[in-house]
């Protein structure tokens, strides 16, 4: 199991692969349209790694009709469209569906392929499809150029009936499980731990399970570990599981042991879903809601990440975890 990854104040900030399509997001309940964003998981991912201050490199496509303002710019395909996808939040819980909400892929980008991956070495990967645009080559490849790689399984196991909506294959059949053992890090939500045998993947790389919130367990060879939630109001789930693994990859970027990396996870996974798409982070947000979250009372390990924080106004600000966030 990871532990930590020792920083100085003269030790640069390691670099990051990002790999994912952005996406254009539209909620839908009662038949209209509530909401049209910035979507796909590169996108919340590169907005948790800014607010830390985690440089990267993020590898992604879009289409000539692509509409937001990024500040990693994609690669545009001029011969194809943005991926599109539709959540609809009114439809109930349906087979291979999340259970509060259905989703769609109404238009879908070229995958990402080995060659579209700059040629340089990175400290860490991160395989964050959402449409079926990461290939078994492509990952591979990121494994070759990246000291550790993290890949949020839902990169490996979504596929996308005659509509468009998505459904869950087994791991076992996604033609991705060859390369487990060279992986780092398999993030998957409790739905999706179902589609493949944890006890069996965690001896090969570790496995971290969000249970939204409930917190998240964390899963390796010789062992596990609870960590503890932070309350919020759930307003749009869409991006919590990013988020998440943006806060964890951030917190080991910044020298954190994995408890404490996954609970900097915990962190903006909460935050998101208070959200209606990229939440904006604010460090006296982060302070105050340290404060106030239950997970505080009674916690060894959410008191010793606070005191590194300073949110107690005791030690120092405690570079791998001061959280850098800005106002957007």
């Amino acid at each position: 199991m990871v532990t930590t990854i020792p920083q100085t104040p003269n030790t640069p900030i390691q670099s990051v692969l990002i790999v994912g399509n952005y996406c254009h997001d539209v909620l839908l309940q009662g038949g209209a349209v509530v909401a049209e964003t910035l979507g796909g998981a590169a996108s919340f991912i590169s907005n948790v790694l800014t607010g830390l201050s985690v440089s990267f490199h993020l590898t992604s496509k879009v289409g000539v009709d692509f509409k937001y303002p990024v500040n990693h710019d994609p690669i545009v395909v001029p011969t194809s469209k943005t991926t599109v996808f539709h959540a609809y939040f009114d439809q109930g819980y349906s087979e291979n569906a999340h259970q509060d909400r259905v989703l769609k892929r109404v238009e879908v980008c070229d995958p990402i392929n080995p060659s579209d991956l700059p040629d340089r070495k990175f400290d860490f990967g991160m395989a964050v499809g959402v449409g079926g645009e990461i290939l078994p080559e492509t990952l591979e490849r990121m494994v070759e150029i990246c000291d550790a790689v993290f890949v949020d399984i839902q990169a490996l196991i979504r596929a996308f009936d005659e509509n468009g909506t998505v459904k869950l294959v087994r791991l076992k059949e996604s033609g991705f499980y060859h390369l487990l053992p060279r992986l780092k890090f398999l993030k998957a939500s409790s739905d999706e731990a179902l589609f493949m045998e944890v006890e069996e993947v965690r001896l090969w790389c570790c496995v971290v399970v969000t249970h939204g919130k409930d917190g998240c367990e964390v899963y390796w060879k010789d062992g596990e570990m609870k960590i503890a939630p932070f309350g919020a109001n759930q307003i749009d789930p869409t991006g919590a599981g990013d988020s998440f693994l943006g806060g964890f990859v951030g917190g080991l970027v910044h020298g954190l042991v994995v408890p404490d990396a996954a609970l900097v996870g915990n962190f903006f996974g909460s935050l998101t879903v208070a959200h209606i798409g990229l939440p904006k982070f604010d460090l006296r947000l982060l302070q105050h809601k340290c404060m106030l979250s239950n997970i505080l009372q009674g916690s060894e390990l959410c008191g010793s990440l606070c005191w590194k924080l300073g949110v107690n106004g005791k030690g120092r600000p405690y570079n791998a975890v001061m959280l850098l966030l800005f106002c957007q």
